[in-house]
Order: structure tokens, then C-alpha cells, then sequence
């Protein structure tokens, strides 16, 4: 897999570069926003599969820089941020990023990442994503305001559309299937991150925030503590 670090600081990248080669990637690098962009071109050869970006560049902010990217191309973003605090995960994800890790991260942590985010996108475009199933096409799931298209994967809010990443949009539908029933954290993050990794429980509360954020419906989804979460079905 092509992978695109995006690193203003050549010790951390070569570093990091070495190891991602031990396990099979080809790493281009960027040292700025600008060169990330201009490395994402159509023309500049095979597409990578996932973006490496980390926040603190030098040229540009690293937010606006994953803006851009998400209205360029499809690839997955990874944050790379030293910013701990929720509300800033929150923005990332609001502007498309698939995921983040948080510095200082362990190696094995980041890679587990990347690879959960490339599973999940290769199933998407072989058409085998979370909005599948041998029973044909779904009809619109309709939820007091809001309305969820599998097929599409297109979310409305009282007929306005709501823009969704791949995993909130992933996470959403999961609940929304059984509205009402408590899906445990562990079976959330099986069936959205393709992963049994416990690290990606803080990037399950992460992401509902988010949509809690995104629909403006915070008591859509439900908190069970200790067990998982449920999805609320609103009054009509």
C-alpha cells in the first residue's frame, strides 16, 4: 500500500518511514501542507491508500490542510495530533479525517490504525460495507427527523443533508437498524473498525460525539454505562 506521512520534522518521518517499510508500505513523504496537496494531484501517479497527517506544519494548518484533502479525494486520513483535548478530535473528524492518534503513540497503535482504516475502505469500494446484505436494497430508515438512505449512505435532519464520514455514517446505521437495543462497545467496534483492538474504544466515544455534534440531537444516542450504546428513536 502507498501511504502518504505528511511530517515537517525529517527525523521523526525517516524514523517512521523505516518502520512502515518493515511492514509493507511504500511512504511517500511531504514536508508541508502544500507538498501534500500537489502529492495528491490525479497525475502524480498510483493513489495512495492512506494519508498520515500530522497537524503541526509549518505552512499551513494542519485542519485546513485535511479540508482540502477530504475535497480532493476519498484516500482515508489518519490525524496525527499532540492535541489531547476532545472538541479538537471532534473538528477533525467534522472536516473528514477517518481517525486520529494522539502523540505520543505507540508504533503498534498507529499501524493498527492504518490498517483498520484500509480494510474498512477496501470493503466499501468492493461494495461489501455496512449498508449490504443478501436481502436487496433497504428502504430509507426514518427515525423521527432524520433519515437515513443505506444504499446512498446519505443522512438527513428534517430534510437538510447532513455530511457524515465513512465511520460515523457506518456507526450511525448500526444503531439505527435496532433502534432501542444496547449494542455493546466491543460489538460496535467489531462491526464499524473491522478490529477487536481495545485502544479504539476512546475513538468509538470520539466519533459519537461527533454525531451528536453533526445532528444536533444529543440525546439521539444513548450512553449505557459500563455496557455500550443505543440509539433513541425521536418522536415524530
Amino acid at each position: 500500500m502507498r501511504l502518504l506521512l505528511v511530517e515537517d520534522d525529517n527525523h521523526v518521518a525517516a524514523a517512521l518511514s523505516a518502520i512502515l517499510a518493515r511492514h509493507g508500505f511504500e511512504v511517500t513523504h511531504a514536508r508541508s501542507g502544500e507538498e501534500a496537496l500537489q502529492a495528491l494531484l490525479p497525475d502524480s501517479g498510483a493513489p495512495f491508500g492512506v494519508v498520515l497527517l500530522d497537524l503541526g506544519l509549518p505552512d499551513q494548518d494542519g485542519f485546513e490542510v485535511c479540508g482540502k484533502i477530504r475535497k480532493r479525494t476519498a484516500t482515508p486520513v489518519i490525524m496525527v495530533t499532540a492535541r489531547a483535548d476532545v472538541r479538537s478530535r471532534i473538528h477533525g473528524l467534522n472536516l473528514g479525517a477517518d481517525d486520529y492518534v494522539v502523540k505520543p503513540y505507540d508504533t503498534m497503535e498507529l499501524l493498527a490504525r492504518i490498517h483498520a482504516v484500509s480494510r474498512r475502505t477496501a470493503a466499501q469500494d468492493t461494495g461489501h460495507g455496512a449498508d449490504e446484505s443478501p436481502g436487496g436494497p433497504h428502504p430509507p430508515l426514518r427515525l423521527g427527523p432524520v433519515t437515513i438512505e443505506l444504499p446512498t449512505r446519505q443522512v438527513s435532519v428534517n430534510g437538510t443533508t447532513v455530511s457524515l464520514t465513512r465511520k460515523e455514517f457506518d456507526l450511525l446505521a448500526l444503531l439505527a437498524q435496532r433502534p432501542g437495543v444496547v449494542f455493546r462497545r466491543e460489538q460496535i467496534i467489531s462491526e464499524v473498525w473491522r478490529t477487536s483492538w481495545e485502544g479504539t474504544g476512546r475513538t468509538l466515544e470520539v466519533h459519537v460525539a461527533s454525531l451528536r455534534s453533526k445532528l444536533r440531537m444529543p440525546a439521539l444516542i444513548e450512553t449505557v454505562r459500563g455496557v455500550g450504546y443505543r440509539l433513541v428513536a425521536p418522536a415524530h
